[in-house]
């Protein structure tokens, strides 16, 4: 049994990095940068107007002041502006040369066709300036940065309309136990809904990935490695569900094992997912998760995420918060690190989530996220700062 930080350090060492490809911007959503992306020119490229007004000198805002064009957004100036003179200037157009101010069309009095006045009592500049925001060469995105709609529109500002990627992960599914049906299906006296995979399947669908379900492995070694070897040909991740503890039917370390994985660890200091598997086998990867739906939705959220996130150097599922608890927390055991969900509440503390043990999912539902007690931790005060990991 090795510490849940150990088990983390040992899926780094083991990790290798995603192949890449470049990709349209309609493509982007939710796919991982895989270079640093710089901009091909100053943003804004010239100084611009801030609001729709008149471009004008400030030190004629006490003059009437002629007005000598209409410049639209996307225009170039047609006249420079002297002493008494302005142009009127939409959002985003470009500042006309001799301008060092715009003022806002609701300070504007209106004295003639072609002839006004501000009636304001002070007006700021109004100009957006050249390369205030981004100066050509910069830097604007990091490798390794999730791209969302925010990130798209970077993208599209500096020209970088095919960004080289890092592609998705395909993600194998397997369910194992003669005791599992599938929900549709009515279960027998002795036997139980799988709701596992379906729990994995949605999880790697929120965290990029593309899932496919190989079914449920029924309590024979044969069955059993012919889906683990289906899967691990066709995916880059594969992911197991129970048979991995020590009962009579646990036999999936034993077929790894033969198959010729090399397992990295098989037991974590942790609760949930004491009996977890990591292996390896020419740059494929598998997990074996316990069978309780808690124990695989955690596991897979902390170890399988990690994998992926270095993988494609990106780490921002696995960022903390520091908020203060808002209940004091006991518990009788420390020899294991536990995960515990919480619920965010309206004060900014963090609640309590009624919690059953590994088998309780539905207590989920409520959860926010989860925080971590450390091995030889029995207790937490309510008001001590704790890391908590949104979900």
């Amino acid at each position: 049994m090795i510490r849940f930080e150990e088990a983390l350090a040992l899926i780094e060492q083991a990790a290798r990095p995603m192949s890449t490809k470049k990709v349209s911007l309609t493509e982007c959503l939710g796919k991982v940068l895989a270079e640093d992306i710089f901009s091909d020119m100053d943003m804004p490229p010239f100084d611009k107007s801030a609001v729709d007004g008149y471009a004008c000198r400030r030190e004629d805002l006490e003059k009437e002041m002629k007005v000598l064009e209409i410049i639209a957004a996307g225009k170039e100036a047609q006249f420079i502006i002297g002493s008494g003179e302005c142009s009127k200037l939409m959002t985003g157009g470009k500042l006309p040369e001799g301008a060092d101010m715009v003022i806002m069309i609701e300070d504007v009095e209106t004295i003639s066709t072609n002839l006004i006045r501000f009636t304001g009592a002070k007006s700021a500049a109004n100009i957006c300036y050249k390369a205030e925001d981004i100066v050509k060469g910069n830097k604007v995105l990091d490798k390794g940065t999730l791209l969302k709609p925010q990130e798209i529109a970077v993208l599209a500002s500096v020209g970088a309309s095919e960004p080289l990627v890092y592609e998705k992960f395909s993600l194998g599914i397997i369910t194992t136990g003669d005791e599992l049906v599938e929900p549709h299906q009515v279960p027998g006296a002795a036997q139980i809904r799988n709701s596992n995979a379906w729990q994995l399947i949605g999880q790697a669908q929120k965290a990029g990935c593309i899932p496919k379900y190989y079914g449920i492995a029924i309590d024979n070694e044969e069955d059993t490695l012919a889906l683990i070897e289906k899967a691990v040909a066709e995916n880059h991740i594969t992911i197991l569900t129970g048979g991995i503890s020590v009962g009579d039917f646990d036999f999936v370390p034993a077929v790894l094992k033969n198959a010729g994985f090399d397992i990295r660890f098989r037991s974590l200091a942790v609760q949930p997912g004491k009996p977890s598997i990591f292996a390896c086998r020419n740059e494929k990867y598998l997990f074996a998760l316990p069978g309780n739906p808690v124990s695989s939705f955690v596991q897979f959220e902390l170890m399988v995420r990690h994998l992926m996130n270095v993988m494609r150097g990106n780490l921002d599922s696995e960022r903390t918060y520091q908020l203060p608890l808002g209940f004091d927390y006991q518990r009788k055991r420390t020899d294991r690190k536990a995960f515990i969900p919480v619920v965010l509440q309206t004060n900014g503390e963090i609640g309590r989530v009624e919690y059953h043990g590994s088998a309780h999912i539905h207590s989920y539902i409520h959860a926010d996220g989860i925080i971590s007690v450390e091995l030889g931790v029995n207790e937490i005060k309510k008001g001590t700062l704790v890391d908590v990991r949104f979900l």
